[in-house]
């Protein structure tokens, strides 16, 4: 019972940890917006998190984790259904780390992370009433399916070789980075951005605000990846926080040298994004990495984000929070990293780690297509010229981020 006890207080903070990154998201995605979308990316970021909790209670957790099935889709039934004992008492023997509410719990809050990401890459052009019906539908039914082929025991976890993501560089952060792919092909880009084939800056209005964000998400990682150990072995959760740490700082340094080289300046924003891309690369692994392993795995992240921006921006395609290259891009890095380095290292894994990329690339790409294409030919999904010029808060909340402090923006 006392180890039990806790476990489960660890794992309680490690939820508290997490539900406070949406904070570090809501900074980091109006930190690198303009003032007059601001109020609309709040309450994007504060709908994500209270109905993706909804949802998950509802029919997420079950879709996530349904017990036995054909290792493709499976349900346990609507609501939360706690194990009791004879005597209808909580069943503790549920899980020997932590309690089924807690469980429910921790898992509800990575739901939501899923659409956060895709909000940072539609910011400032996409209606706020298909954003809210595409995050009901893929939050409520798709991450969990998607979760369920490995997390919740399907064909994934099944294979010879086991695909692994401990935490989520593919099943949290790449099927949301493969939405807002599709999300930011389907709506174009913000006007201004490009003209005459040239790609032309929309600098955020407070990098301070990002900045801020980003220690915040960095923070509420050592919840995201140590609260993945599912217990509070004190062994596994030291190195697991340790390799976190080590390759956010590596992805943040070596993306300012690879961006100072290849720029010839010292970007911020650049440093920022290399930090986030060098935790999301650990996430897949950072239970399996020696301290040296994390070091390259965030180093490589940190050069990933800079090409992986430049090839966005030649794409000509819009993403004002570079969630993409973070999300997408090192996430799928992340996940072969495991099969690359560490305890796992081999090319049976490796395979494993392809196939489980594959995977999700297939359903997160087309569900979001068929979705967006859908909410695109009936309703729009994207704000008229003018609602886009004079801002989203004025046209769709009726309300001012900064009332006294208005700036003269395009």
């Amino acid at each position: 019972m006392e180890l039990l006890t806790t476990n489960n207080v660890w794992m309680m903070i490690c939820t508290a940890l997490v539900f406070f990154m949406h904070l570090g998201f809501a900074f980091l995605e109006i930190g690198l917006t303009r003032q007059k979308n601001t109020i609309n990316i709040l309450f994007k970021n504060i709908f994500i998190i209270s109905v993706g909790l909804l949802l998950y209670c509802l029919v997420g957790f079950n879709l996530m984790y349904p017990g036995e099935f054909n290792g493709f889709l499976g349900f346990a039934g609507f609501g939360l259904d706690a194990p009791l004992t004879d005597s209808g008492t909580l069943d503790l023997a549920y899980n020997e780390g932590y309690t089924y509410w807690t469980d429910f719990l921790f898992q509800g809050m990575f739901a939501a992370t899923a659409a956060t990401i895709v909000s940072g890459a539609v910011a400032e052009r996409m209606k706020i009433g298909p954003f809210m019906v595409f995050t009901l539908i893929y939050v409520g039914f798709i991450y969990p399916i998607a979760g369920s082929w490995k997390w919740g025991g399907g064909f994934l976890q099944t294979l010879e070789t086991p695909f692994y993501d401990f935490a989520g560089s593919t099943l949290v952060h790449s099927v949301g980075g493969w939405a807002a792919l599709v999300a930011v092909c389907l709506l174009g880009a913000r006007i201004g951005k490009f003209k005459n084939g040239k790609l032309y800056a929309i600098p955020g209005h407070n990098i301070p605000l990002a900045t801020a964000g980003v220690i915040i998400l960095w923070l509420g990682w050592f919840g995201f990846n140590g609260g993945s150990v599912l217990s509070a072995d004190p062994e596994l959760t030291s190195l697991t926080l340790v390799t976190t740490c080590l390759a956010a700082a590596s992805g943040g340094v070596v993306a300012a040298l690879v961006s100072a080289i290849k720029y010839k300046n010292l970007d911020l924003t650049m440093f920022l994004n290399g930090i986030l891309g060098g935790l999301v690369g650990i996430t897949a692994g950072a239970d399996q990495m020696s301290p040296t392993d994390a070091i390259i795995i965030g180093a490589i992240a940190g050069a990933i984000i800079v090409f992986a921006v430049s090839l966005i921006d030649r794409l000509k395609l819009d993403d004002p929070v570079g969630a993409i290259a973070v999300h997408l891009v090192c996430g799928i890095w992340g996940t072969l990293a495991v099969g690359l380095f560490g305890k796992l290292a081999g090319g049976a894994q490796v395979l494993s780690q392809l196939i489980g990329v594959v995977s999700y690339a297939a359903i997160s790409f087309i569900s979001a297509f068929i979705i967006l294409s859908i909410l695109k030919k009936t309703v729009g999904i994207r704000v008229s010229e003018r609602e886009e010029l004079e801002g989203l808060d004025a046209h769709e909340h009726g309300m001012d981020a900064y009332p006294d402090f208005r700036l003269n923006e395009q």
